[in-house]
């Protein structure tokens, strides 16, 4: 790719520091990747202009919101026209209950984690929203037992 950044033991320690606490200090970083804060603060620089870093956020608890139940659904839909499937993903990225939506290759076509307060409301979003969209063939929901491994 050409645009390739190297990575050594350190910067890669630095990643692991920050992606645990986004917002830790400078001096606090430094001292825990065994570096002074002048050389972390230009290796943490270096990272976020080569876009290693591409931010940093607010890490959010679902269940402080309503939405403690999530609920992974795969959609397999039946058209084979670009303007349908732009006008699916459109819809479905606009519903404030998907938070996370994937087009995956094979099958199924899309994945969708949805985040929702209880098991009526995902009713109704899968009634009342997605499977009443014209494009949809097939939905198949999935419920967490337990989260083992929460992604970044």
């Amino acid at each position: 790719m050409g645009n390739e950044v190297s990575i050594d033991a350190v910067d890669w320690e630095i990643l692991f520091q920050l992606r645990q606490d986004g917002r830790l200090t400078n001096v606090e970083l430094a001292k825990r990747v065994g570096l002074t804060p002048p050389p972390c603060l230009r290796r943490v620089k270096r990272l976020e202009e080569a876009g290693v870093i591409a931010g940093y956020r607010a890490v959010i608890d679902p269940e402080a919101l309503g939405r403690g139940l999530e609920v992974l659904v795969d959609v397999e839909v039946g058209a084979g026209d670009l303007k349908t499937f732009e006008e699916f993903e459109a819809t479905v990225a606009s519903f404030e209950e998907v938070v996370e939506f994937r087009r995956m290759y094979g099958r199924p076509d899309y994945f969708l984690r949805v985040a929702v307060a209880n098991h009526a409301a995902y009713e109704a979003f899968l009634t009342s929203k997605l499977s009443g969209l014209p494009a949809v063939l097939r939905i198949e929901s999935h419920l967490t037992m337990k989260k083992i491994k929460a992604c970044d």
